[in-house]
């Protein structure tokens, strides 16, 4: 954990104590062949208290964005200061707690909303599952801000693309409402360690809508909270190849232009690089 920041007493989990300083997988992007930027989403176990995620970001530099974490306390200035950091969006995290009430989700969706939609560079980030995503489908559409939907919108890879709101999920990016990741397929499959049986909801999200996909790492790759479990435990990570499913896109998206688009064009747009 960064020591300039305690994590909250309500988190779900507890990460990997004693980190002073931003711990990339490596020392710098550019040791990654071809990793020229960072978006470093802020982790739940932190709370609302940003000041680890902005820290990250300064010892990156122009390299790097962020998404931050806000509630009704969070002071106008405050989002003032992360903008000029290079913030450019909220994460809404509805899935980490276990909430998977759409009545809940709407509200959580609208307050976000209404909290950014006069910051014209920023956008939400939602990470939910699918039966959420049908409930706030028709405040996606009518949202002023461009809308991200984390790891593959929470479907399972098990269920197909058949599955019940994956439907719902595939007409948000093909109206362009909707970004989503194409990120973790560790949360989605259970086939380590290429999650083959993602390939079939990443090539049809990725022909829904190229120019909504997103990639991420999702590292450092925290697991799931387990029930029951104290949460001072630390929760072990998940161990994860990043280059191995890095290298996984090419049989999602073979098209070299149609990678470029999702790996470097789309996280531009959106994120101002």
């Amino acid at each position: 954990m960064c020591r300039r920041t305690r994590a909250i007493a309500t988190r779900m989990y507890s990460g990997i104590r004693g980190a002073s300083r931003l711990q990339l997988p490596v020392t710098t992007p550019q040791s990654w062949p071809q990793l020229n930027r960072v978006v470093i989403v802020h982790s739940s176990v932190y709370g609302t208290d940003n000041s680890c995620t902005l820290d990250g970001m300064k010892q990156l530099g122009s390299i790097a964005r962020g998404i931050a974490v806000i509630d009704e306390k969070t002071p106008e200035s405050a989002l003032d200061e992360m903008d000029r950091a290079g913030v450019r969006g909220i994460r809404v995290n509805l899935e980490t707690s276990g909430q998977s009430d759409p009545a809940v989700g709407r509200q959580r969706f609208q307050e976000a909303v209404d909290r950014i939609k006069r910051r014209s560079k920023w956008h939400i980030q939602v990470y939910t599952r699918l039966s959420v995503i049908e409930g706030i489908k028709d405040q996606v559409m009518a949202a002023p801000m461009p809308v991200v939907f984390d790891h593959f919108g929470g479907a399972q890879a098990a269920l197909g693309v058949s599955q019940p709101g994956f439907d719902t999920l595939l007409n948000l990016v093909r109206a362009g409402k909707a970004y989503v990741k194409i990120s973790a397929p560790y949360r989605s499959s259970t086939q380590p360690p290429d999650y083959a049986d993602v390939a079939p909801l990443a090539k049809a999200l990725i022909a829904a809508n190229p120019q909504r996909m997103l990639w991420g790492s999702d590292w450092p790759h925290p697991a799931a909270p387990v029930a029951h479990r104290p949460v001072t435990d630390i929760t072990p990570l998940w161990q994860v190849d990043d280059g191995r499913i890095l290298n996984q896109l090419p049989l999602w998206a073979p098209d070299a232009a149609m990678r470029k688009t999702i790996l470097v064009e789309n996280p531009a747009k959106l994120y101002g690089f």
